[in-house]
């Protein structure tokens, strides 16, 4: 009988189909900080998780007989896998399942930050008629840059061609669409985009990939979208670019710390903030947990 831990929670269908399979033993314990998870680890033969639990080095090198690390989303920033390659662990994700989820997620920013629905909520809420304040523009014939261009950036780009927009992307690979849209340099993405949203993970070589020198090759007042992960933008010069008026606004759902410890750059009048929930639509999610399922099934059974 191998284990499996839980450690997040899943789909309660993808949960049922997981207990449901032959020969495993499945625990669900979620909410585990570091000291938990390394006496809890032990004994396991997969561990799946999303993006709450950290499976950090510590975690991994206390495991004993783990076989498979499964995540139940895109990114693979909580989990150690350089640690979990050196254990002989494979580490498997459901890049799929979320990427409509997310680029939807990101639509909604984009709409919110061009026609300030930020504001103009809270404006009502305190029962005031802003009409004459809070305007806006349109999305139509504005050039999108997005900046990585995989399953997340593509819906994305079909969603703009949807809404009139021009759209050019800017990827470290070649582009492969039928999409109408432009592949170019990075430094020529800044200077013709409107609105620039980022789809990429966060690594060594993205992290602080938008700082203070790409913020002044920008347009003035363009508008920043972010929904990919916390670190790729440099929050401190996005909150200098906010204040000089270089970013007329900024949508965000990811952030360096999660949750935040400081509030600074979301209380910046113009910025746009919702906490990490591109993912978070239960069709997004029940896919993800099948996938987690099948992966296991194909894995450990």
């Amino acid at each position: 009988m191998k284990k499996v831990l839980v450690c997040d929670a899943l789909d309660d269908q993808a949960l049922n189909e997981l207990k449901s399979l032959p020969g495993l033993d499945v625990t669900i314990k979620t909410g585990m900080d570091e000291a938990e998870l390394i006496n809890t680890v032990p004994g396991y033969q997969a561990a799946v998780v999303r993006s709450a639990t950290k499976l950090t080095k510590n975690v991994i090198e206390a495991t004993d007989g783990m076989e498979l690390i499964v995540r139940a989303g895109i990114g693979l920033d909580n989990i150690d896998c350089a640690a979990a390659e050196a254990k002989g662990i494979e580490v498997r994700n459901t890049p799929a399942a979320t990427s409509i989820s997310v680029a939807e997620h990101t639509f909604g920013l984009m709409l919110a930050a061009v026609r300030q629905h930020g504001k103009a909520n809270l404006s009502m809420k305190e029962h005031k008629w802003e009409k004459k304040v809070l305007k806006g523009t349109e999305l139509y014939e504005k050039t999108l840059g997005i900046i990585g261009s995989g399953r997340i950036g593509l819906e994305v780009a079909r969603r703009a061609l949807a809404f009139g927009m021009k759209v050019i992307v800017f990827d470290i690979i070649d582009v492969k669409t039928d999409l109408d849209i432009k592949q170019v340099s990075f430094d020529e993405l800044f200077k013709e985009a409107d609105i620039i949203s980022l789809h990429l993970p966060l690594t060594d070589k993205t992290k602080h990939m938008i700082s203070t020198d790409e913020f002044e090759k920008m347009k003035d007042g363009v508008i920043i979208i972010h929904a990919a992960r916390g670190g790729v933008i440099d929050e401190k010069a996005l909150l200098n670019a906010l204040e000089s008026g270089k970013v007329r606004a900024a949508a965000l759902d990811v952030y360096e710390k999660e949750p935040p410890d400081n509030f600074s750059l979301i209380d910046h009048p113009n910025v746009m903030a919702t906490p990490h929930i591109g993912s978070a639509a239960k069709e997004g999610q029940k896919r993800a947990g099948l996938d987690v399922v099948r992966i296991i099934k194909e894995e450990l059974t």
